[in-house]
């Protein structure tokens, strides 16, 4: 019995059937992950240059209309209309408007004000219009579920207890004078 080990061993490793099969086996898990990494990362750089385009065009029409008592869910639903990629905008994007004064510079919380709907609905933490020839800063966090949510790259993004990832867009602009 002892004797045939070897034997069987070196017959075993002589043949080659199903060696692609096994190669198949091997390779195959790397190559979907590169591919679906690659479809989420496509759909997140599409979501963020869509994001930031939609409040590039909201804040321009922002700043020409000084004047205007502008709320947080108009300039909110805006975005969402000019984006096309955020899923149930309200509750999806938030967004933060603060002036600021560039001859003292007091900067904002670096921490972008999100929704998250596991906690209770909190209230906007900074909103303001604004007046003529004001410096303004406006910040959107827009919270999205990946598509591969634990595969690849969806598993490596940041997500909150909800599953969802954020993106954050921002812009400065002064008023127009009336």
């Amino acid at each position: 019995m002892i004797r045939r080990i070897p034997t069987a061993v070196s017959r075993f490793r002589r043949q080659d059937d199903g060696g692609a099969t096994l190669e198949f086996a091997i390779i195959i898990p790397a190559f979907l992950m590169i591919l679906m990494s690659t479809v989420e990362l496509g759909l997140v750089n599409i979501r963020q240059s869509q994001l930031e385009r939609a409040l590039d065009q909201t804040v321009r029409e922002v700043r020409l209309s000084t004047g205007a008592n502008l709320q947080h869910d108009t300039i909110r639903d805006r975005v969402c209309e000019l984006s096309g990629f955020i899923d149930n905008c309200a509750t999806s994007l938030r967004l933060e408007m603060v002036s600021q004064d560039p001859f003292n510079w007091t900067g904002i919380d670096p921490e972008p004000d999100c929704v998250n709907r596991i906690e209770d609905v909190q209230p906007v933490r900074s909103f303001t219009s604004g007046q003529s020839n004001q410096l303004m800063l406006i910040r959107a966090c827009m919270k999205f579920s990946p598509i591969f949510s634990d595969w690849g790259l969806g598993g490596d993004l940041g997500k909150d207890a909800d599953g969802r990832a954020s993106l954050f867009a921002a812009s400065a602009f002064v008023q127009e004078p009336r």
